[in-house]
């Protein structure tokens, strides 16, 4: 056990669940960037090839559409645009699937391997063997999100045509959506079970702290949110300055390198950021499912019970 080990297998309330995820932010920031880093490396390649293509094609769509007179006719735009907005949107799709299943794994595993050894003395080697024990599962469990996210969009678009309810209903409904989902996800990795299991032992947990796990994804999650966005002032304001200046002075940003790079840049940034994000709160969920999964079987006080009768014996 490590001097400043927060045990997470605790009882705790809103509050305490709060003020325990920064604690542990704090405590575990440095490593699991290091975590991140070390088995995302490919993919932030792969983002950044990506905003270079996603980037090329919009700016080439937008400066063919700016170049539009009234009344003139114009040659067709150039295919190479689409081309590459389409190219870029495959590859997208199909890294942000990939991306997703190894960030889900690689911060679940991390705080499991956390409660497991009683702090952080372990090594990231561990974390990565850890989630790919378990790939099959995690595969198919975020594959069984989009349609889940699916119907949540559909009862999105339906409740937004209640007035009043019906915002206040759509946001219970996407936290709640979390907060199953999310604590699922641990029991799942945590238990080793299979994913309809661990779904319904997600379900059966939040169900029946539903006010909790709802309130704790939405502050921890407007929280999240303005942490990320104050990590992106920098790249927006640089942007928003440069952008500021194609406009006022008529640059060809279509061909100009220097706008290529600094929006590539950007868009890459921007992403990358996102994707670590969802791996701060995918740790929110981590803590609730430890705290509400004690308060449902008291596993550790149970345990300290035992430890102490023996060392009475």
């Amino acid at each position: 056990m490590t001097e400043n080990y927060i045990s997470l297998r605790v009882n705790r309330d809103f509050g305490d669940i709060i003020t325990t995820y920064f604690d542990f932010f704090k405590q575990n920031i440095k490593k699991f960037t290091n975590v991140f880093l070390s088995y995302n490396g490919i993919f932030l390649i792969g983002l950044l090839i990506v905003s270079y293509l996603l980037v090329s094609g919009f700016m080439g769509v937008i400066a063919y559409e700016d170049s539009y007179t009234y009344g003139v006719a114009r040659e067709p735009m150039d295919s190479k645009y689409m081309i590459l907005v389409g190219i870029g949107g495959i590859m997208f799709l199909i890294i942000f699937i990939m991306v997703a299943v190894l960030n889900y794994g690689l911060a679940s595993s991390y705080m499991i391997k956390y409660e497991d050894k009683q702090g952080d003395n372990f090594d990231k080697k561990e974390v990565w063997e850890y989630a790919k024990s378990q790939f099959g599962n995690i595969v198919l469990f975020i594959l069984l999100m989009i349609p889940i996210f699916l119907v949540l969009m559909i009862i999105s678009i339906i409740l937004a045509f209640i007035p009043l309810v019906g915002i206040f209903a759509n946001y219970i409904s996407q936290f709640f959506i979390q907060a199953w989902l999310g604590v699922s996800f641990y029991d799942m990795l945590q238990n080793k079970k299979g994913v309809t299991d661990a779904l319904g032992e997600g379900w059966s947990l939040v169900t029946k702290n539903f006010w909790r796990s709802i309130g704790v994804n939405f502050i921890l999650g407007l929280l999240i949110g303005v942490l990320i966005m104050v990590a992106l002032i920098v790249p927006g304001v640089i942007i928003g300055v440069y952008t500021f200046h194609v406009v006022e002075n008529d640059v060809a940003y279509s061909t100009s390198i220097v706008a290529t790079v600094i929006y590539t840049l950007g868009t890459s940034l921007f992403l990358i950021i996102a994707v670590y994000g969802q791996c701060l709160s995918q740790f929110v969920n981590g803590i609730l499912y430890y705290a509400l999964h004690e308060k449902t079987y008291n596993v550790n006080t149970r345990s300290k019970i035992e430890e102490i009768g023996n060392n009475k014996a």
